[in-house]
Protein backbone atom coordinates (compact mmCIF):
# COMPACT_ATOMS: atom_id res chain seq x y z
CA UNK A 1 0.00 0.00 0.00
CA UNK A 2 2.85 2.39 0.77
CA UNK A 3 4.24 1.80 -2.73
CA UNK A 4 0.91 2.84 -4.24
CA UNK A 5 0.86 6.01 -2.16
CA UNK A 6 4.34 6.85 -3.49
CA UNK A 7 3.15 6.51 -7.10
CA UNK A 8 2.83 10.16 -8.17
CA UNK A 9 0.90 9.27 -11.33
CA UNK A 10 -1.63 7.25 -9.34
CA UNK A 11 -2.03 10.09 -6.83
CA UNK A 12 -2.53 12.56 -9.69
CA UNK A 13 -5.11 10.22 -11.24
CA UNK A 14 -6.90 9.94 -7.89
CA UNK A 15 -7.04 13.73 -7.66
CA UNK A 16 -8.47 14.25 -11.14
CA UNK A 17 -10.81 11.27 -10.81
CA UNK A 18 -12.17 12.84 -7.63
CA UNK A 19 -12.83 16.09 -9.50
CA UNK A 20 -14.81 14.45 -12.32
CA UNK A 21 -16.68 12.14 -9.94
CA UNK A 22 -17.64 15.13 -7.79
CA UNK A 23 -18.81 16.96 -10.92
CA UNK A 24 -20.89 13.94 -11.92
CA UNK A 25 -22.44 13.76 -8.44
CA UNK A 26 -23.24 17.46 -8.63
CA UNK A 27 -25.12 16.87 -11.89
CA UNK A 28 -27.39 14.25 -10.30
CA UNK A 29 -28.06 16.55 -7.34
CA UNK A 30 -28.77 19.48 -9.67
CA UNK A 31 -31.16 17.33 -11.70
CA UNK A 32 -33.12 16.39 -8.58
CA UNK A 33 -33.16 20.02 -7.38
CA UNK A 34 -34.50 21.31 -10.71
CA UNK A 35 -37.10 18.52 -10.89
CA UNK A 36 -38.53 19.80 -7.59
CA UNK A 37 -38.12 23.48 -8.50
CA UNK A 38 -39.81 23.06 -11.90
CA UNK A 39 -42.26 20.43 -10.61
CA UNK A 40 -41.38 18.18 -13.52
CA UNK A 41 -41.22 14.56 -12.44
CA UNK A 42 -40.61 11.33 -14.31
CA UNK A 43 -42.41 8.96 -11.91
CA UNK A 44 -45.97 9.12 -10.52
CA UNK A 45 -44.83 8.47 -6.94
CA UNK A 46 -42.61 11.57 -7.09
CA UNK A 47 -45.69 13.73 -7.76
CA UNK A 48 -47.63 12.48 -4.73
CA UNK A 49 -46.45 15.26 -2.41
CA UNK A 50 -47.95 17.86 -4.78
CA UNK A 51 -51.46 16.45 -4.90
CA UNK A 52 -53.61 13.37 -5.35
CA UNK A 53 -54.99 11.66 -8.43
CA UNK A 54 -55.46 13.87 -11.47
CA UNK A 55 -54.04 16.91 -9.68
CA UNK A 56 -50.71 15.12 -9.22
CA UNK A 57 -50.60 13.93 -12.85
CA UNK A 58 -50.01 17.45 -14.14
CA UNK A 59 -46.52 17.26 -12.58
CA UNK A 60 -45.73 14.10 -14.51
CA UNK A 61 -44.06 15.95 -17.38
CA UNK A 62 -40.76 16.94 -18.91
CA UNK A 63 -39.02 20.30 -18.64
CA UNK A 64 -36.24 21.40 -21.02
CA UNK A 65 -33.88 22.61 -18.27
CA UNK A 66 -34.32 19.38 -16.30
CA UNK A 67 -33.77 17.33 -19.45
CA UNK A 68 -30.57 19.24 -20.25
CA UNK A 69 -29.18 18.49 -16.80
CA UNK A 70 -30.23 14.86 -17.11
CA UNK A 71 -28.50 14.54 -20.49
CA UNK A 72 -25.31 16.08 -19.08
CA UNK A 73 -25.38 13.51 -16.28
CA UNK A 74 -25.96 10.64 -18.74
CA UNK A 75 -23.12 11.87 -20.92
CA UNK A 76 -20.88 12.04 -17.85
CA UNK A 77 -21.72 8.41 -17.07
CA UNK A 78 -20.85 7.39 -20.63
CA UNK A 79 -17.47 9.16 -20.54
CA UNK A 80 -16.24 9.27 -16.96
CA UNK A 81 -16.69 5.55 -16.27
CA UNK A 82 -14.35 4.49 -19.13
CA UNK A 83 -11.88 7.20 -18.07
CA UNK A 84 -11.84 5.77 -14.54
CA UNK A 85 -11.14 2.22 -15.65
CA UNK A 86 -8.62 2.98 -18.37
CA UNK A 87 -7.05 5.81 -16.37
CA UNK A 88 -6.47 3.52 -13.40
CA UNK A 89 -4.78 0.88 -15.55
CA UNK A 90 -2.80 3.59 -17.31
CA UNK A 91 -1.70 5.08 -13.97
CA UNK A 92 -0.46 1.70 -12.77
CA UNK A 93 1.46 1.07 -16.00
CA UNK A 94 4.24 3.52 -15.12
CA UNK A 95 3.74 6.38 -17.60
CA UNK A 96 5.76 9.58 -17.46
CA UNK A 97 4.23 11.95 -14.87
CA UNK A 98 4.08 14.94 -17.21
CA UNK A 99 2.37 12.90 -19.95
CA UNK A 100 -0.11 11.46 -17.47
CA UNK A 101 -0.88 14.90 -16.03
CA UNK A 102 -1.50 16.21 -19.53
CA UNK A 103 -3.99 13.38 -20.17
CA UNK A 104 -5.79 13.91 -16.85
CA UNK A 105 -5.95 17.70 -17.08
CA UNK A 106 -7.21 17.73 -20.65
CA UNK A 107 -9.91 15.17 -19.80
CA UNK A 108 -11.13 17.11 -16.76
CA UNK A 109 -11.08 20.38 -18.70
CA UNK A 110 -12.99 18.80 -21.59
CA UNK A 111 -15.68 17.42 -19.25
CA UNK A 112 -16.14 20.76 -17.49
CA UNK A 113 -16.27 22.60 -20.82
CA UNK A 114 -18.74 20.02 -22.18
CA UNK A 115 -21.03 20.69 -19.23
CA UNK A 116 -20.83 24.46 -19.73
CA UNK A 117 -21.46 24.07 -23.47
CA UNK A 118 -24.52 21.92 -22.75
CA UNK A 119 -26.06 24.06 -20.03
CA UNK A 120 -25.49 27.58 -21.35
CA UNK A 121 -26.01 26.39 -24.26
CA UNK A 122 -23.11 27.22 -26.54
CA UNK A 123 -23.55 26.67 -30.28
CA UNK A 124 -22.22 23.52 -31.84
CA UNK A 125 -19.51 22.38 -32.44
CA UNK A 126 -18.51 23.42 -28.88
CA UNK A 127 -20.16 20.48 -27.15
CA UNK A 128 -19.11 18.01 -29.83
CA UNK A 129 -15.49 19.13 -29.72
CA UNK A 130 -15.42 18.88 -25.92
CA UNK A 131 -16.82 15.34 -26.13
CA UNK A 132 -14.27 14.23 -28.72
CA UNK A 133 -11.35 15.79 -26.84
CA UNK A 134 -12.28 13.83 -23.70
CA UNK A 135 -12.91 10.67 -25.73
CA UNK A 136 -9.56 11.15 -27.47
CA UNK A 137 -7.75 11.38 -24.13
CA UNK A 138 -9.29 8.11 -22.93
CA UNK A 139 -8.51 6.48 -26.27
CA UNK A 140 -4.92 7.74 -26.11
CA UNK A 141 -4.43 6.13 -22.69
CA UNK A 142 -6.00 2.89 -23.92
CA UNK A 143 -3.76 2.88 -27.01
CA UNK A 144 -0.69 3.47 -24.85
CA UNK A 145 -1.65 0.55 -22.62
CA UNK A 146 -2.32 -1.81 -25.52
CA UNK A 147 0.79 -0.77 -27.42
CA UNK A 148 3.32 -0.68 -24.61
CA UNK A 149 2.19 -2.62 -21.54
CA UNK A 150 -0.43 -5.29 -22.16
CA UNK A 151 0.16 -8.70 -23.63
CA UNK A 152 -2.08 -9.57 -26.55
Amino acid sequence: MADLMDNKVLMAFASYATIVLSKMMLMSTATAFFRVKKKAFANPEDCASFGKGENAKKYLRTDESVERLRRVHLNDLENIVPFLGIGLLYSLSGPDLSTALLHFRIFVGARIYHTMAYLLPLPQPNRGLAFFVGFGVTFSMAYSLLRNKLYL
